[in-house]
């Protein structure tokens, strides 16, 4: 088994890279174990957070870094809340206020108009100077609701819809949305790439 560090303090996170990744090979310890503070978020792309994020976490802890930079990109705002989206109302992790600016930004917006994607970037490095991480990226397409659904999950999960489903993504079940979200879907990219790397 190899210990990575997990490049976040969000628990929300670390429970499903958990479950994603439980017969990876992998064990998954949050950076808060190694006293790793969050990193400064600089980027101005997902791509280039997760690698901020991922170097700080281990060069700090010594050990391989998982870093995951994901938010949610709405059509009619021009992509926003995007890179912003754990702090869109101003304070971090604030889920209901988060979610509250959401609705009043979109406030009268027609639901054709209403098409979103989550967006998940994993970066894995070997160490905090790995010249060549291992990157992939997922998308979750859909559109944004005119009211909170669901109890599951975490962010803007209860508002948003996914394409081809009737349940928000706060009401699938844990293990049907690590199947089909961003992150699973990056996740799946990022074991293929580990999966090559081992043959």
């Amino acid at each position: 088994m190899t210990r990575i560090v997990l490049a976040s303090s969000n628990p929300g996170k670390l429970a499903e890279f958990n479950d994603l990744l439980a017969d990876s090979g992998l064990q998954v310890e949050p950076q808060s174990a190694f006293n790793v503070s969050d990193a400064e978020e600089t980027g101005l792309t997902f791509v280039e957070n997760a690698l901020l994020k991922a170097r700080h976490a281990s060069r700090i802890s010594g050990l391989p870094a998982l870093a995951d930079d994901s938010g949610l990109c709405v059509s009619h705002l021009r992509g926003a809340p995007g890179l912003y989206s754990a702090r869109y109302a101003g304070t971090h992790g604030d889920n209901a206020a988060n979610n509250a600016r959401l609705l009043r930004e979109l406030d009268g917006v027609p639901t054709e108009q209403r098409g979103a994607f989550f967006i998940c970037v994993l970066v894995l490095l070997q160490h905090a100077d790995d010249p060549a991480p291992l990157i992939a990226e997922g998308r979750w397409h859909g559109r944004v609701l005119t009211e909170q659904r669901g109890a599951h999950g975490f962010g803007y999960d209860p508002l948003f819809l996914p394409d081809g489903e009737t349940a928000s993504a706060a009401e699938l079940s844990p293990g049907m949305k690590n199947r089909i979200s961003h992150r699973g879907r990056a996740l799946v990219q990022l074991r293929h790439e580990l999966d090559v790397l081992r043959r």
